[in-house]
């Protein structure tokens, strides 16, 4: 709840005179225009543009030149109430499974024997905001040999594994550490997983989890090795609902696109209700790395990988010196020029005038 007051507060506060700001003049026809501070806060709309195009520059440094795969692991809607209760372990646990099934099949010599690259991504919601956990992972199409000299080894560019053999492996790992979990009694069992307490509720759960067919998903992303982490760009700082989903806001409604140009229109408490259900714990990591772009292979087999396969050609990162400079960079738009005589440049001059009546 802490989490999601201040995410709350932070959203209701960005780019108004609570946060404060400066004020802007024209140079040449004194034409003054407020700006006020944004919230940063990770899980507001207005907030992540600039952060995601600093992340997709960084990655594309280390992107390896082959094909890539998309593949997604969902959790099933039984799960939901208990997630909800326990998002960091249960979270954790999403990430260790989706990787590992990744990493495990790669590494089968019947497969291709090789350690893959992994960039992984937590979501936790659909269209219309409901609760439903899901791990967007970006794989290299091969990887470095694991046995012999060090060597590539490329997978078929149409084909990573088989979908039922991945959900399958992707099932048993996360209900085995869940048992686990359950057992050392590291989860918490309240609210409405209040009845998993009983050691034969969680049992029959677990079962019944075993008997269903876990949905993964895989196909291959666009664009090749230079539109990878474009790609995987689209999902790393998204937030539930940007604003040109919204359609309609009043005191009684909100209305909102959701899918293939369908709305769902709800009340304002059921709204926030839905978009608060994916705050994120305080300062949790929801991208992550396995395998070659690991953080401990950054140096080593990575940079191996890349000289055996020649590196990428990505465009020169250029640092920006400021927000303004770097959205200019990334749309063309220049909000230094003025927006009245489009000649004169906009200086800071101080803080916006209050308003006092």
């Amino acid at each position: 709840m802490p989490d999601q007051i201040k995410a709350m507060h932070a959203i209701e506060a960005c780019r108004t005179a609570k946060l404060g700001g400066h004020l802007y003049m024209c140079d040449q026809c004194r034409h003054e225009v407020p700006a006020y501070n944004s919230c940063r806060n990770r899980h507001c709309p207005k907030c992540q543009s600039l952060a995601q195009a600093r992340w997709i520059a960084r990655r594309k440094l280390r992107v390896l030149d082959v094909h890539h795969f998309h593949v997604v692991f969902t959790l099933p809607d039984d799960l939901r109430s208990l997630v909800i209760y326990n998002k960091v372990e249960l979270f954790d646990l999403l990430f260790e499974a989706g990787s590992q099934t990744l990493l495990k099949l790669g590494r089968d010599p019947e497969r291709l024997g090789v350690q893959l690259g992994i960039s992984a991504v937590l979501h936790t919601w659909t269209r219309k905001l409901h609760f439903h956990p899901h791990l967007h992972c970006v794989v290299t199409a091969g990887g470095l040999a694991d046995k012999g000299s060090v060597r590539w080894i490329h997978s078929d560019r149409d084909y990573l594994f088989p979908v039922r053999v991945m959900a399958k492996l992707f099932r048993g790992k996360y209900l085995a550490e869940l048992r686990a979990l359950y057992d050392a009694g590291e989860l918490s069992l309240s609210g409405r997983c209040a009845d998993l307490a009983d050691p034969e509720a969680f049992r029959i759960l677990i079962d019944s989890l075993y008997r269903k067919d876990w949905v993964v998903y895989c196909k291959a992303p666009f664009g090749g090795a230079k539109g990878v982490f474009d790609y995987l760009g689209r999902y790393t700082h998204r937030t539930g609902i940007s604003n040109h989903r919204l359609i309609e806001v009043t005191e009684s409604q909100v209305t909102f696109h959701t899918k293939d140009n369908q709305r769902e229109t709800v009340a304002p408490d059921e709204f926030i209700r839905r978009f608060l259900l994916h705050v994120l714990p305080s300062r949790y990591v929801k991208i992550r790395h396995y395998g070659l772009l690991a953080a401990g292979n950054v140096n080593t087999r990575l940079e191996r990988a890349h000289e055996i396969l020649g590196r990428a050609v990505a465009a020169p990162v250029i640092e920006p010196k400021d927000w303004l400079e770097h959205l200019r960079l990334l749309t063309g738009i220049d909000l230094l020029r003025c927006p009245r005589c489009q000649t004169g440049r906009m200086q800071v001059m101080g803080l916006p005038r209050r308003d006092t009546s």
